[in-house]
């Protein structure tokens, strides 16, 4: 099959784009019917840009504990939120841009030698979440609308693929809600094999006006649906922005890392870090910045619900995001059960913090352990990126993958005893 480099396809992309929604929803009902869309051509991304030895050699500055190694596993532009396909043969990577990536390690040399976009027929919005159901359907949760793709790992070498939009565009959220701001979804197949999908809300800090309205619709929630986007519910209120969620293996539960209140200092709110043990529960916001801070907007006020406090507090403004239960035994035994998660790092903090891999602990009860610095170094000595961390994600053989907007990059960290 003919493929293009990217800057090759810029002009006619831009075309694409122009004509606007018509051409996609044009391209979907085709697809819907088995029909092809006359699209023929991939977006590629070279593997031997210059730019991967410049990430090889920031990757020695990194400090990881003894025994661990990080290597450059593929150049994916925008990288976020990450889906290894069941089988192994495809990595999806989702972008807060217009497109999703699949790598492809086709001489199963643990680096990606093929990096090509997913389903170009399409037009995305955002596509940051996305997700595998064990029987390899593939859901993908853009700003305001969900798709499910059936055996995305083996189609998507074919430029058109089965779409099935079960929230169609423009029925995730009120149109009139949608923003610029705190649109990255996040996604996930629970234990009961329904969808569970992060809507942050789109203020620094939600007005009183729009609570109720946010309530409803699960805005400043995650909300949970069957698979095919039937018996939609709330079922996590008072989340400001979170951008990172995983099931414990052990019991089920769901915990999910949130972005808290800017604009409070450089040392306040932390981070969280959150375990819910039941639907429904109330985590704070607007009335909490983070913790137990309470907002300058409601300050003083009554807290009409009850709060759910996080279980760890991380470092204000490092902006944690994507986190993923360690499932795999490569690594040492203190790690299995517990929590990776990744730091994407401040942009308004006098001294920047973050860029980094953090681990916590998970006890055999549920409850939390130890949180500590996992893998560091992307923020260099002169204050300065040169990474930011969006996710972890685990491979088969146990070692884990960890996805860069920045750098446009994803690694994978290996442990050797």
């Amino acid at each position: 099959m003919k493929r293009m480099r990217s800057k090759t396809l810029l002009p006619a992309l831009s075309t694409i784009l122009l004509a606007g929604g018509a051409f996609a929803e044009d391209n979907l009902t085709k697809l819907g019917q088995f029909k092809t869309t006359g699209v023929t051509e991939f977006t590629t991304i070279a593997q031997d840009a210059p730019a991967a030895n410049s990430i090889r050699n920031i990757l020695r500055s990194i400090e990881l504990p003894p025994g661990f190694t990080i290597d450059l596993y593929a150049l994916v532009p925008d990288a976020r939120h990450m889906a290894m396909a069941p089988q192994g043969t495809a990595l999806f990577v989702g972008t807060k841009k217009e497109k999703v990536w699949v790598v492809m390690d086709r001489d199963g040399d643990n680096i990606g030698d093929e990096v090509k976009d997913f389903a170009p027929s399409l037009t995305f919005d955002i596509p940051n979440g996305v997700a595998f159901s064990d029987d390899g359907f593939l859901f993908i949760a853009e700003r305001n609308r969900v798709m499910m793709y059936p055996a995305a790992e083996f189609f998507h070498e074919s430029p058109d693929v089965v779409a099935v939009p079960i929230v169609p565009q423009g029925s995730l959220i009120p149109v009139e809600e949608e923003s610029y701001n705190h649109t990255a979804r996040v996604i996930k197949v629970g234990p009961d094999n329904k969808l569970y999908i992060s809507l942050g809300q789109p203020f620094n800090v939600a007005p009183p006006e729009k609570l109720a309205l946010y309530n409803e619709t699960g805005i400043g929630g995650i909300i949970r649906m069957d698979r095919d986007g039937s018996n939609r519910e709330v079922y996590t209120y008072g989340v400001r922005n979170s951008v990172g969620h995983d099931f414990n293996p052990a019991n089920g539960e769901l915990w999910w890392t949130d972005n808290q209140v800017d604009g409070m200092g450089d040392l306040i709110p932390p981070g969280e870090l959150n375990r819910q043990t039941e639907m429904g529960q109330h985590f704070g916001h607007p009335w909490y910045g983070g913790g137990n801070v309470r907002t300058n907007e409601y300050r003083g006020q009554d807290v009409p619900v009850e709060v759910v406090m996080p279980v760890v507090e991380m470092d204000a403004h490092a902006a944690d995001l994507g986190m993923s239960f360690y499932t795999g035994d490569m690594f040492p035994a203190k790690y299995h059960g517990g929590i990776f998660s990744a730091q994407h790092g401040s942009w308004n903090r006098t001294d920047p913090i973050g860029a980094r891999v953090m681990f916590t602990g998970v006890n055999p009860d549920g409850s939390v352990g130890e949180t500590m610095v996992f893998a560091s170094g992307w923020l260099n000595k002169n204050g300065e990126y040169d990474g930011r961390p969006v996710d972890v994600a685990q491979m088969k053989d146990g070692s884990i993958l960890v996805s860069d907007d920045f750098a446009n990059a994803i690694y994978r960290i290996t442990y050797a005893n």
